[in-house]
């Protein structure tokens, strides 16, 4: 991943963690990658892939306020050195500052475009206002019109923080109705500083394991409740299996079936193992995760340390195995853990209930959800496996054979 233009945002979302990672940057207000870096990134990027295909990932901040001229030096620094591989390009936006020229750039060179929607317009403005405190809703949705209309690729992140977990049909309904097809829910988990990061500057806590002293437990207050979100997730999960399987994606639901069947997660939170998924700043500084933008996760930079070299030490330093071996016995003896295998380690400062450290904040939840849903993915394995699409699970699922199964 990278993030071309740091942690610099026209918005000013209350429950973002970048934006305060400014505290960490000595760039006298300068963010924006040089042409230098992003050379030396794309050029290293594409090197160190051992597939012929190479996945670009855009974030911020937002990156759209680099221009369209830096993507166009992107687009043409990839067709440079792409080798004969097959590049692509994902961009993260909360689509404030899409119009017509975007539109027409992304659609053309194939972008598949990420942006940000929490719901209707009194969840969406709850946490995500602009530096004046004003709404962004009406310009999220010209900015999604737009990739609608020049059919542009995308998919919604949808963040679930405390007050939007109490509304989830109502926003499900409405991403729905507004024509997404792809979601993707993400649950908002952020503690109050603990004394390592308050040393920093900084006003959020870091990793639970980024300090050797007992992670404080204090989380925000727009922070989820941890069986609120596992309740978000199943009244979505409901609406969607009975109307939806095959019309509406929900990575969530995707990951889950995936898990089931027995496939590799897609995704770092619910893999065995993490590590892999760097981070590129604007400066050329490369990071274990998103996530571990810390000092202490700096693993060197992309001008000059090897690629490959920093991902090795990333995975020796608390990921890689770490993320597994570290769970506590009671995720080792859990019935999900081959869905949610822990979770991401950043959030991991919870006791088991015999007091063992190392359990994810959002167990409940996720234990909730997952027990919730088997029965369904169970009967949409059996339909894949006889060759038939799982959104036949719709014609069944208020079937008595059906029932009766579910209830084993």
């Amino acid at each position: 991943m990278a993030k071309p233009i740091g942690p610099l945002c026209n918005l000013e979302c209350e429950y973002c963690f970048y934006l305060e990672k400014q505290a960490l940057f000595d760039s006298g207000g300068q963010y924006r990658m040089s042409d230098k870096v992003l050379t030396a990134f794309i050029t290293s990027y594409i090197t160190a892939q051992p597939t012929p295909a190479v996945e670009f990932v855009w974030q911020g901040g937002e990156p759209t306020l680099l221009g369209i001229d830096f993507f166009k030096r992107v687009v043409e620094l990839q067709r440079q050195f792409a080798g004969g591989k097959m590049i692509s390009n994902s961009l993260q936006t909360n689509g404030t500052l899409l119009d017509v020229e975007w539109c027409r750039f992304l659609k053309k060179h194939n972008f598949m475009v990420g942006i940000s929607l929490d719901g209707p317009k009194e969840i969406h403005d709850r946490y995500r206002r602009d530096h004046q405190g004003k709404s962004t809703f009406d310009r999220v949705m010209h900015g999604l019109n737009l990739l609608q209309e020049y059919k542009v690729d995308y998919n919604v992140l949808a963040c679930v923080a405390r007050e939007t977990a109490a509304s989830p049909l109502e926003v499900y309904s409405f991403l729905r109705d507004a024509g997404v097809e792809f979601i993707q829910f993400t649950p908002i988990v952020e503690r109050l500083p603990d004394a390592c990061c308050s040393q920093l500057g900084l006003s959020l806590a870091g990793p639970s394991f980024l300090g050797k002293e007992e992670p404080q437990t204090e989380v925000t207050p727009w922070t989820v409740i941890p069986e609120e979100y596992g309740d978000f997730l199943i009244a979505v999960y409901e609406e969607w299996i009975r109307h939806d399987v095959g019309k509406v994606f929900v990575m969530n639901f995707e990951w889950a079936l995936n898990a089931w069947i027995g496939n590799p997660s897609p995704v770092c939170i619910h893999a065995e193992q993490c590590g892999r998924s760097v981070v590129t700043e604007h400066n050329g500084d490369v990071y274990a995760c998103d996530h571990c933008v810390y000092p202490e996760y700096r693993l060197g930079n992309i001008l000059t340390d090897n690629l490959l070299q920093m991902v090795g030490k990333s995975i020796q330093s608390g990921f890689g195995i770490t993320k597994e071996s570290a769970l506590p016995r009671w995720c080792g003896e859990c019935e999900v853990l081959a869905a949610c295998r822990g979770g991401c380690p950043k959030h991991r400062f919870t006791r088991t209930w015999d007091n063992e450290p190392g359990l994810h904040y959002l167990c409940e939840g996720y234990k909730k959800f997952f027990l919730h849903i088997r029965k369904y993915l169970r009967a949409m394995t059996t339909l894949l496996e006889h060759g038939l699409p799982a959104s036949h699970v719709m014609n069944a699922i208020n079937g008595p054979l059906f029932i009766k199964a579910s209830d084993r």
